[in-house]
């Protein structure tokens, strides 16, 4: 139950990449009325400017300097969602004073949301790798979401074949490989559920099964009774 009926509610999202966290985030937005921060757009977009500039993502003072003068608005136009800018991502979110730059600005939004009025309960959605454990380690409501590496692949080279035809299945799943390992094996902010959060394996599931189950979860947290329209 709610302490504070005023106070933002806050979903963290987690998972590995491609396990579903932003099809069902944004829907939980939607359906709760709630702001929504993809916060893996974040390091995405750092990936991309350290690019452009010419420079290389290893590179941590490129990286963190990209990070503390990150302006979306400007990224806004450009595909962000390649796979060498998600390898880019995972690289340059390895690097401690990447993810200390873009901390506050994930605070601030999970505790200040975008029209958040006192006197009527919203909140926001954030998803990433670190939102239940690091970013917000008090947020109302914490989701794991997790899928089978090859259905994780499967899914991720259907996005990214509409973009290149040519892309090998292959290459896309040693890709999540490598980004899993360095995900989960970085000393800062690894990903790994924290120890109060629900873990939902979506392998198997429509988005439609994923989000039912997620509403039932947030609900059961948030003390409120059944949704509308939810199934078994």
């Amino acid at each position: 139950m709610i302490k504070d009926k005023f106070a933002p509610i806050i979903i963290a999202v987690d998972g590995p990449a491609a396990a579903g966290k932003g099809t069902l985030s944004r829907r939980l937005a939607h359906f709760y009325d709630l702001a929504y921060l993809d916060t893996g757009s974040l390091y995405r977009a750092v990936g991309w400017s350290v690019l452009n500039a010419g420079g290389n993502p290893r590179n941590a003072d490129e990286a963190t300097e990209a990070a503390k003068n990150l302006d979306m608005s400007g990224i806004e136009s450009h595909d962000i969602r390649t796979a060498e800018i998600g390898r880019a991502a995972s690289i340059v979110a390895a690097i401690p004073s990447v993810r200390a730059a873009l901390l506050d600005f994930q605070r601030n939004f999970a505790k200040h949301p975008p029209h958040f009025h006192e006197g009527k309960v919203r909140g926001a959605v954030l998803d990433g790798r670190d939102i239940g454990t690091v970013v917000c380690p008090d947020a109302t409501v914490k989701l794991f979401i997790i899928a089978d590496l090859e259905e994780r692949a499967k899914r991720r080279w259907q996005e990214l074949t509409a973009r290149d035809a040519g892309l090998p299945l292959e290459q896309v799943v040693e890709d999540l490989r490598r980004r899993d390992a360095r995900d989960s094996g970085r000393d800062t902010a690894p990903l790994t559920p924290s120890s109060d959060a629900e873990i939902l394996d979506t392998s198997k599931l429509s988005i439609e099964e994923v989000v039912a189950r997620s509403i039932r979860m947030v609900d059961r947290k948030l003390g409120i009774g059944s949704s509308p329209g939810e199934t078994a």
